[in-house]
């Protein structure tokens, strides 16, 4: 199994081109419950292509972008390139690199699932002012509402390399609790969606971790059998994917 910090080498265009945004309902909660300003200073930690940070990038007055792929980071870099509020920093959750005390809100869209909890938790109580939030976030893709749904949820489970072992739902309220500590943490969830033609759906099932890529024997099985799925529900050349976006924050206690 790849390592976690390698794991999207070789996926960066397809990430760049068929991942989720963000709602930017999430700024007014950051600016409601934990403070975001202006002023304030974020380290979005598992940045990758930089998504989540481009939302940020217009409501801080600094971001840094920590990301320790490589590919990732390189394709962050260039795609936020005109923000002179940017930092990319060469680091992981673990070791961000960061000065102790420098920043006011963590934030993690779509990553926490790879992180070494303790570690990470040792380093964003080591870099956080007091007071200082911490935020995770991921656009939970509904598997159940539709034939549509279930018939990709059991695509994935089917063809995926490890979907099961490393999907994000495994980050459950067991594990967030034990992160965020006896103070606990809030939680609030909002819509989103993408849609997708068949190159589109192809370059997202391809963006993800679990996805055999060219020279797996699975590779080409699973194209057809995406073909396959993309024909019996598509509706006017499309399909939708709908998410919960669903928002964590707290202070580590």
């Amino acid at each position: 199994m790849l390592a976690p910090t390698q794991r999207f080498s070789n996926r960066v265009e397809n990430y760049v081109k068929y991942r989720p945004g963000y709602p930017l309902a999430i700024l007014d909660l950051l600016a409601a419950k934990c403070g975001l300003t202006a002023a304030a200073t974020v380290a979005d930690v598992g940045s990758g292509t930089g998504i989540l940070t481009r939302m940020l990038l217009g409501a801080a007055s600094r971001v840094y972008g920590v990301e320790p792929n490589h590919e990732m980071r390189a394709a962050g870099e260039r795609l936020l390139a005109g923000h002179p509020n940017f930092t990319s920093v060469a680091g992981a959750a673990e070791a961000t690199t960061l000065p102790a005390g420098s920043i006011q809100i963590i934030t993690a869209g779509q990553a926490f699932h790879w992180f070494d909890r303790l570690p990470a938790r040792r380093e964003f109580q080591r870099i956080l002012q007091p007071g200082g939030w911490v935020v995770l976030l991921w656009n939970d893709r509904n598997t159940t509402d539709r034939p549509f749904f279930r018939a990709y949820e059991e695509l994935l489970l089917t063809y995926g390399t490890d979907y099961a072992q490393v999907n994000h739902k495994n980050v459950d309220e067991k594990l967030l609790g034990e992160f965020f500590g006896p103070a606990g943490y809030g939680e609030a969830s909002y819509p989103n969606d993408q849609t997708f033609d068949l190159m589109g759906l192809t370059g997202r099932l391809l963006s993800s971790s679990y996805a055999p890529e060219t020279g797996d024997p699975r590779h080409a099985p699973m194209l057809a059998a995406l073909q396959t799925l993309f024909a019996a529900y598509q509706t006017n050349g499309t399909v939708t994917f709908d998410y919960d976006t669903t928002v964590y924050y707290g202070q580590l206690s």
